[in-house]
């Protein structure tokens, strides 16, 4: 059974041809949005009435809730899977505790930041239906899967307050970390940003006979970056120098809690890692030096062990690493960093609002107990399937631009209403992305997955995190990557977009019409 027609209440229309807001009336729009959001988190007698009045429900004693009053780090939250079959998915305002019982406002799925963990089986049914009641309107993407059209989340299909979406799509993707998240034209950035994105795991035998750490040694973590006001309040303004270079800040998040940090045994870890943020690339890696084992990104398991001493993560980009803290000591510490690193561009200046390349602690390990383990780590990965044989049928290339307040894929901003590009079923392509820019943009393309082939300018070369099923690859400014895909599992209208969430949200987004 595939559905997805919107029903109830405040429903925008399905056809291709439905207009949405004016970019002219949107950005009006934001600016007044902006200025209320400030409000609400601008501190002063109502927010500390506000935040007297919620549960911090942080468990633990002391601020960090490890029983030492001057830590200044908090617990990581690992919220229990759920399964995907005949679940309810209700979007609405609430607060949550952000670390040692501080309550932010957030926009939440069931009241949960992030989102519900989804776990499902390869075959296995999703069906969800989404409740809306946020003040806007609302739809979810299932980002790097591909079911049917009308499941992907195209903004089109977004319902309004009050309204209600239905998934109902069998999940055919392999093994790996996916996740959902907002996809409403103009407001993805602040609906993801304010806690509308959740982790999605799939699994198959292939995967489960390699026999990885599991239970409490499986960290699904979504790492994200706020700016926050004078009480530890995260605020989204994307305005000014920040419609440029994207939204960004100087406090780490996972999963939903500032400066967090995870209490651990002495051994192998496996960490299903999504970088959440709206704009921020992080370059991964370990306080101490010690090497990260990369068995999986977008598309799942890649197609060899990768030993590396760090990890570069785009917005929407997935890895999956292996972590070996077997030659700890209880007691013992050791930190996952963004690393320091720089990039080639003219937009460093824009009044402290771009900070690519600034170093960040984002989760402290913690090892409390010593264990033994004798957990392997593999030698070996299963093959991975490529977009298969054969010739390239035609290519296309696409040129990312942005200047003077605007972003644009080959000179156009996206209209809902236009088809940008008509790719025949089942034919392999050769796609061109040249980023003609200043600044960086991760490039994701809806209902398939690519190989990248080539990156020219800038770095290049072709990274291991690149290596196998990719749905998002990371352009420098001023760097041209070719990708092979073909479209095989559903024809309709996808898209193709920057994930530099403020980038998509002001235009740099294109219609796929897969036919």
């Amino acid at each position: 059974m595939q559905t997805g027609r919107p029903h109830a209440v405040g429903v925008k229309g399905e056809a291709p041809g439905t207009p949405g807001i004016s970019r002219r009336a949107f950005l009006t729009q934001a600016a007044a949005g902006s200025g209320a959001l400030a409000r609400i988190a601008g501190g002063g007698a109502g927010l500390s009435a506000f935040l007297a009045a919620c549960d911090g429900g942080s468990g633990g004693t002391g601020p960090g809730n490890g029983g030492d009053p001057a830590d200044t780090r908090f617990r990581l939250r690992l919220p229990p899977a759920v399964n995907p079959l005949n679940l309810d998915l209700t979007a609405t305002p609430t607060q949550v505790d952000i670390g040692g019982g501080l309550a932010a406002p957030v926009w939440a799925l069931n009241g949960q930041v992030p989102s519900p963990l989804l776990r499902v089986q390869r075959g296995g049914r999703l069906r969800i239906t989404m409740r809306n009641q946020l003040p806007q309107d609302l739809i979810l993407h299932w980002h790097g899967l591909a079911p049917p059209e009308a499941m992907d989340g195209h903004p089109r299909f977004a319902v309004g307050t009050g309204g209600t979406y239905d998934y109902d799509f069998t999940v055919e993707d392999r093994a790996g970390t996916y996740w959902y998240h907002s996809h409403t034209h103009h407001v993805t950035g602040e609906q993801t940003y304010r806690g509308i994105a959740g982790l999605l795991l799939v699994e198959d035998a292939e995967e489960a006979a390699l026999g990885l750490p599991s239970g409490a040694r499986e960290i699904p973590l979504i790492l994200q970056d706020r700016r926050v006001d004078g009480a530890g309040i995260p605020v989204y303004d994307p305005t000014g120098p920040a419609m440029m270079a994207g939204v960004m800040g100087p406090v780490p998040f996972g999963n939903g809690v500032r400066q967090p940090f995870v209490e651990v045994d002495s051994a192998l870890y496996r960490l299903r890692i999504l970088n959440g943020s709206n704009a921020r690339i992080f370059r991964l890696g370990m306080s101490d030096q010690r090497p990260l084992v990369l068995i999986g990104n977008d598309g799942g398991l890649v197609d060899q062990p990768h030993t590396l001493s760090s990890v570069d993560m785009a917005p929407a980009e997935r890895v999956d690493l292996l972590l070996d803290l077997r030659n700890l000591q209880e007691g013992g510490r050791v930190m996952l960093r963004s690393l320091s690193f720089s990039m080639l561009g003219g937009m460093g200046f824009m009044g402290g609002a771009n900070l690519q390349g600034d170093p960040l602690d984002l989760l402290e390990f913690r090892v409390t107990r010593r264990v033994e383990d004798s957990t392997p780590i593999p030698v070996s990965l299963p093959a991975v399937p490529g977009p298969g044989a054969g010739a390239p049928v035609r290519e296309r290339t696409f040129r990312f631009t942005s200047q003077q307040m605007s972003h644009r894929i080959n000179g156009v901003e996206f209209e809902m209403d236009r088809i940008d590009e008509r790719v025949p079923f089942g034919d392999l392509e050769v796609w061109t992305f040249i980023n003609e820019s200043g600044l960086p943009h991760p490039v994701h393309v809806h209902a398939t997955h690519f190989q990248v082939l080539s990156r020219t300018g800038g770095r290049g070369q072709v990274f291991p995190w690149e290596s196998g099923r990719k749905d998002t690859v990371l352009l420098h400014p001023f760097e041209t990557v070719r990708v092979a895909l073909r479209f095989t599992a559903h024809r309709g209208l996808f898209l193709l977009h920057c994930h530099n969430l403020e980038h998509e949200d002001h235009g740099m987004m294109q219609n796929i019409l897969v036919e």
